[in-house]
C-alpha cells in the first residue's frame, strides 16, 4: 500500500494499477485492459480457490495469502479447518485465507509439489515465501505468519 492507494496487479495483463482505497468497493478496473481488479484482502471468510482462479485470487493478490491445501477425506485437514476459519475472521483485511481441494484441483497441487496434506502455502505478492506440511495448532501457524509476513 502506498498512502491512500493500493497497488494492484491485474490478473489479466499484469500491469500494476494504483487504486484509491476509498473507491475499492466500486469494482475498479485495470487501466490497460479493463479487467476487474480484486482488491479485497478478505471479508472474514475462507476463500475457496480452484485451478481456474488460483493465479487471479492468490498470485495476483497484492497482499499476504495463506492457502490451505486439503482434501475432504483427510482427518488432519478437517482438524485445521476451524483454525483457518478463525484466522480468516481475526486477520480480515490483513491476510487472505484460501482453501484448495487438491483432489479437485490437481494442476495447482502438482505445480507446487503438494505431496502431503494438509499443506499451508504462504504467498506474498505472487511469490511463495514459505510452506508447512502437517496439521499445526493456531499459535504455530501465527508464528509462521509473523515470520514470513512481517508487520501483519
Amino acid at each position: 500500500m502506498t498512502g491512500d492507494f493500493l497497488i494492484v496487479k491485474c490478473p489479466n495483463c499484469g500491469v500494476k494499477n494504483r487504486v484509491d482505497r476509498n473507491r475499492c468497493d466500486r469494482g475498479p478496473l485495470c487501466g490497460r485492459c479493463g479487467h476487474r481488479l480484486d482488491v479485497k484482502s478478505g471479508d472474514g471468510r475462507v476463500l475457496q480457490v480452484t485451478d481456474a482462479d488460483f493465479d487471479t485470487m492468490v498470485l495476483a493478490f497484492p497482499g499476504p495469502v495463506i492457502v490451505d491445501c486439503w482434501a475432504p477425506w483427510c482427518g488432519p485437514c478437517r482438524m485445521i479447518g476451524p483454525v483457518m476459519e478463525s484466522l480468516a475472521r481475526d486477520y480480515s483485511g490483513r491476510v487472505r485465507i484460501a482453501k484448495l481441494n487438491v483432489d479437485e484441483n490437481p494442476l495447482i497441487a502438482g505445480r507446487y509439489g503438494i505431496r502431503s496434506i494438509p499443506t499451508l502455502l504462504f504467498v506474498n505478492r505472487g511469490e511463495i515465501v514459505g510452506n508447512v506440511a502437517g496439521a499445526m495448532p493456531r499459535n504455530a501457524i501465527e508464528q509462521k505468519m509473523r515470520e514470513v509476513f512481517p508487520g501483519i
